[in-house]
């Protein structure tokens, strides 16, 4: 069974690539998840520049970006009216200053779209034991956010903490339709994506699209069930570092240009998107590491497919597809775009050179990309499974790899003193 897409979700699902931003009090007291009691003065960026952020993500191909404008410690990153443990009580802008403006701002000004991530649980606000309240409180504050800022790409609801929690998602829903109904929502509530599943940036084959549960978080194994089978596309989402949060000790934990690579494929080449957090430092920019390795990255992808051939396609007489080149071409990558406007159909797809199978899959989505040893061709033969399931496009690469990247063992921080969950 499958479901059909919206445009905004179609759009979505060809950005295709983004950066998280955890940012917060968390980053100058090293925590990653802290109860809402740092002090917010603490909060005291000596150089923030948001447009450093932005021109990071564009130059490293990102189609928006999302910002932690509340995690689960409460602290606000823009002046709410809701409470006092905001931007507005540090020291930074002397108490002025707004970090979602300045976001939104850079965010025009490049034409890249912006994404906030609000936390349902709150570890400060003091109405949060009673349901009713905090659920007005919430409300004020998304409000704020989808009231000042413009347009928003994405709003990211992290499940993480609210395990067996009701909150009011029709009223959330309401909002958000009434003022960003073309904002992409992240997996609870009335979600139209999906997380994935796991914080390691990882899809799986198949990848599919049509779903009738979500995900909670990685601290339940349980899945909140849909009122109905819905086009919940997934997004994975990964750090940079072994940290969501910028922390002084865990340079040596940064992932390798190998296994970012790694992570591409098996997200964006099976057809999810990706969400890799590259956080801000204590000076309010990205830590140069992180982003002479993001670009170092992004660099080889662009390297590996920004010269492909493209063939031909033509329905076969047997009915399936025939891809012809206009002379022999070597390659040793296969991109394979599916038609989605009526919903995905593919379930499984062979690919022949000369009779033989050179790459296999079950789903192909948005994206998939299969790397094989390298082959001589003129004329490609595809076999797909599924009533229904139409190829809009094939593209054909020679990157001089025959495989996709192992994924590597990831360290752990030289000194783990983290009492709080990693996210």
């Amino acid at each position: 069974m499958t479901t059909r897409p919206t445009p905004t979700q179609l759009a979505w699902q060809r950005d295709g690539f983004a950066l998280f931003l955890h940012f917060g009090v968390n980053t100058f007291n090293g925590r990653e998840w802290s109860d809402g009691t740092l002090d917010p003065t603490t909060f005291a960026p000596t150089d923030l520049d948001a447009r450093q952020w932005v021109r990071t993500a564009v130059e490293a191909g990102a189609g928006y970006v999302v910002l932690t404008a509340k995690h689960h410690d409460g602290f606000c990153l823009w002046p709410t009216a809701t409470t006092t443990y905001s931007v507005a009580s540090s020291p930074w802008r002397d108490g002025e200053g707004d970090v979602v403006a300045e976001l939104a701002e850079a965010c025009r000004e490049a034409d890249i779209g912006l994404g906030l991530y609000l936390s349902p649980w709150d570890r400060n606000a003091a109405c949060y034991e009673d349901p009713e309240a905090y659920d007005a409180f919430y409300l004020e504050q998304l409000t704020e956010l989808c009231t000042k800022y413009g347009p928003l790409h994405e709003l990211w609801f992290d499940g993480a903490g609210s395990e067996g929690r009701t909150y009011d998602w029709a009223a959330v829903t309401a909002v958000i339709a009434e003022h960003q109904p073309d904002a992409m929502v992240f997996n609870m509530g009335a979600p139209t994506i999906r997380w994935v599943g796991n914080e390691d940036g990882l899809a799986t084959d198949p990848c599919w699209y049509t779903v009738d549960s979500t995900g909670i978080s990685i601290y339940d194994d349980g899945a909140a069930a849909l009122d109905r089978a819905r086009y919940l596309p997934p997004e994975c989402d990964a750090p940079i570092r072994r940290h969501w949060f910028w922390q002084p000790d865990d340079l040596h934990t940064l992932k390798s240009r190998e296994h970012l690579l790694a992570i591409w494929y098996r997200s964006l080449g099976l057809g999810a998107g990706l969400l890799l957090n590259v956080p801000p430092d204590r000076t309010g920019r990205i830590d140069p590491a992180d982003r002479a390795r993001l670009l170092e990255f992004t660099a080889e992808v662009e390297r590996r497919f920004s010269r492909p051939f493209i063939p031909l396609l033509t329905t076969a007489p047997d009915g399936g597809v025939e891809a012809r080149f206009t002379k022999p071409v070597v390659l040793d990558h296969l991109e394979l775009t599916e038609e989605l406007t009526d919903g995905q159909f593919i379930s499984g797809h062979e690919i022949l050179a000369d009779g033989e199978v050179i790459a296999s899959g079950r789903t192909v989505g948005v994206r998939r990309v299969h790397a094989f040893p390298p082959v001589e061709v003129t004329k490609l033969s595809l076999r797909l499974a599924g009533p229904g399931g139409r190829l809009t496009g094939l593209s054909g690469f020679f990157t001089g790899h025959g495989a996709a990247p192992a994924l590597e063992e990831q360290p752990r921080s030289a000194t783990e003193k983290f009492d709080d969950p990693v996210h």
